[in-house]
């Protein structure tokens, strides 16, 4: 009884955490990814590009918020494929990036352990009548 209660333990409480890890991973997979595809939609129906950069980048933080991850744990990069970014036919593209951390940790915050880093991009077009 000592024997498998001791192994049991010593092999379960690793397996347990791989598995909240992958899940935290795959949780942050949905998060970069939705976070991406919305920002970028948003940013296409804007009329001014400064607002539209502020729109984008508050719907990665609200996307990423849902998912329970921070603002300090993301960042974001947009692209256009020309020299204006709103005009007709232009691609937007938005890349989003998140470190995901370690679940558990204590002073993981202050030692930065992360279980990964992921990135998700998405691009649309701006449309011809706006």
């Amino acid at each position: 009884m000592v024997e498998f209660t001791f192994l049991a333990l010593l092999l379960m409480v690793p397996v347990v955490y791989f598995v909240v890890t992958v899940g935290q991973i795959q949780g942050g997979s949905f998060a970069v990814v939705g976070a991406a595809d919305q920002a970028a939609k948003v940013f296409v129906t804007q009329r001014d590009p400064v607002i539209a950069r502020t729109a984008a980048e508050r719907s990665v933080l609200v996307a990423l918020k849902d998912h329970g991850y921070s603002p300090e744990q993301a960042s974001i990069a947009i692209e256009c494929d020309r020299g204006g970014c709103l005009s007709a036919g232009a691609t937007v593209t938005v890349t989003v990036r998140l470190d995901v951390p370690l679940p558990l940790m204590p002073f993981g915050d202050s030692l930065r352990l992360n279980a990964s880093r992921l990135s998700a991009s998405a691009s649309q077009v701006v449309g011809r009548y706006q």
